[in-house]
């Protein structure tokens, strides 16, 4: 039996908050506009997007390398659905602070929570706290403009150590190699070009615990390597003995032998054709397990680190040999994967990082679904697959609170101006879609202002420049 107050409900637009406005968030919200149920005139629906930065897009903005060639298509994607009119943006508004549980349940029927995944899963061995012993995630959060790090980063590593063989990593190796100047053409910050520009690097490592067949990044990311200029890209045959899985591995799927054809024919032309060899090498290194990070003599900084090599056992997994070696960096990025944040009065599992849910209901501590709270994204599966995955993620979660949507429990107050009302009452510098258009806009400005100074001495045509400082983007977004 429907009650009095659901029955009233139904005669409104559904009201669901969606907080983090990433691609999970943005995929979540056009899903459910373009639902059956609402296109056919079921019911309506009324979202609210949220976003703890002034800005849109999470991940994209945040946490992908500047250089990488798909970012603007996605973008462009997810600017369309935004631009609509019928998803309404929230920016600058943090969930546990600025609005609790207790809030969203009053002002909505629903609540989807997309908040991802920013911080780098630990990794525990023997020098891991060392000065200049770095999580990748914290690095990519520099080099994209994330407005709550530090400005400056400590560049003064001539030979550096990336520990992971997924896309981070050599997204993360990549930004580190290569020269500056072949970064103008993208967004990045005057602070962290002027970072790069005066790095003494010339040797990148990247090392991978298992062997070439079984590496995580894409072929895609691999051939990106290839394109920086004035870096020779080194590899060692040794790592190249394949295993009967591996074998099985290259014959029977097509990325992974596009991936291993171009790392062996890297291999064997070593850059021969090169007339003198080029000023920094970015080196791949596979079958080595990290033991331990070690600084000199008590200094308290990485001076370099041990590995142990590993051997493959048949199945595509690796064992010990026993054997060790040490490699002088003085600096080390963890690349191993991300981690989900606890969010408030929801139950979280620290172990996997992510909302205990069933297909994206949200469980409570007996393993319950909690009415209306629903989650998306790396929060609710983990750090894994690629953005495109996430699509097919939110279709499941929208598909169980399209069926869920007459026992929900009803907003209080769903006018949509009460939300906005609280917000100001609380002195909350909320940032809008319009707002967003402006630092856009802004962003756009920068980057012809620099292109036109540069014009003439024929430098590099700039098409935007990313604005950092918070109190920056919110006075841009708010004018």
């Amino acid at each position: 039996m429907v009650s009095n107050t659901a029955e009233s409900a139904a005669k409104r637009p559904l009201r669901v908050a969606i907080v983090g406005a990433g691609p999970a968030g943005v995929y979540a919200a056009d899903i459910l506009t373009k639902s059956n149920e609402v296109k056919d005139g079921d019911f309506e629906v009324s979202i609210d997007l949220f976003e703890a930065y002034p800005a849109p897009y999470g991940l994209i903005r945040y946490g992908v390398a500047p250089d990488h060639p798909r970012i603007k298509g996605i973008v462009n994607a997810l600017h369309k659905v935004l631009d609509r009119g019928d998803i309404r943006f929230l920016g600058n508004v943090t969930y546990g602070r600025d609005l609790t549980l207790h809030d969203f349940r009053a002002f909505y029927d629903a609540v989807i929570f997309s908040t991802g995944a920013i911080k780098d899963a630990d990794m525990d061995i023997p020098g891991i706290g060392l000065e200049g012993s770095f999580g990748a995630a914290d690095f990519v959060s520099w080099y994209d403009g994330h407005p709550d790090v530090p400005r400056e980063w400590p560049l003064d590593a001539k030979e550096i150590a990336v520990i992971g063989n997924g896309n981070v990593a050599l997204d993360v190796a990549r930004m580190l190699v290569k020269h500056a100047d072949e970064l103008l053409v993208t967004e990045i910050p005057d602070n962290v070009y002027q970072g790069l520009k005066n790095s003494p690097v010339t040797d990148v490592h990247v090392f991978g615990r298992r062997g070439p067949a079984q590496v995580k990044f894409t072929p895609l990311e691999l051939r990106e390597l290839s394109h920086a200029r004035d870096v020779d890209i080194v590899l060692y045959p040794e790592d190249f003995e394949f295993d009967e899985a591996s074998d099985d591995a290259i014959r029977s799927n097509n990325q992974t032998k596009t991936m291993v054809n171009t790392m062996t024919n890297w291999l064997v032309e070593e850059h021969a054709e090169a007339e003198q060899p080029s000023s920094r090498r970015l080196h791949l290194h596979f079958l080595h397990s990290p033991v331990e990070i070690y600084d000199d003599g008590g200094s308290g900084k990485v001076a370099g680190i041990k590995f142990e090599r590993m051997q493959l056992d048949g199945t595509g997994n690796v064992k010990g040999t026993g054997e060790f070696i040490d490699y002088p960096v003085q600096a080390v990025y963890r690349a191993i994967g991300y981690h989900g944040s606890a969010l408030d009065e929801l139950e979280y599992d620290a172990k996997r990082g992510v909302l205990p849910n069933e297909g994206g209901r949200v469980l409570d501590a007996d393993g319950n679904p909690v009415p209306g709270i629903y989650t998306t994204g790396w929060i609710k599966r983990g750090p894994v697959g690629l953005i495109g995955h996430t699509k097919g993620d939110a279709l499941e979660t929208i598909g169980f609170l399209l069926e869920d949507r007459l026992t929900l429990p009803p907003a209080k107050n769903p006018d949509p101006q009460a939300i906005i009302d609280l917000l100001e009452e609380r002195g909350i510098e909320y940032t809008t879609w319009e707002g967003w258009n402006k630092l856009n806009a802004h962003e756009a400005a920068l980057g012809a202002s620099w292109s036109e100074a540069a014009e003439a001495d024929g430098g590099v045509v700039r098409e935007r420049i990313k604005v950092v400082p918070r109190e920056e983007m919110i006075q841009i977004s708010r004018a």
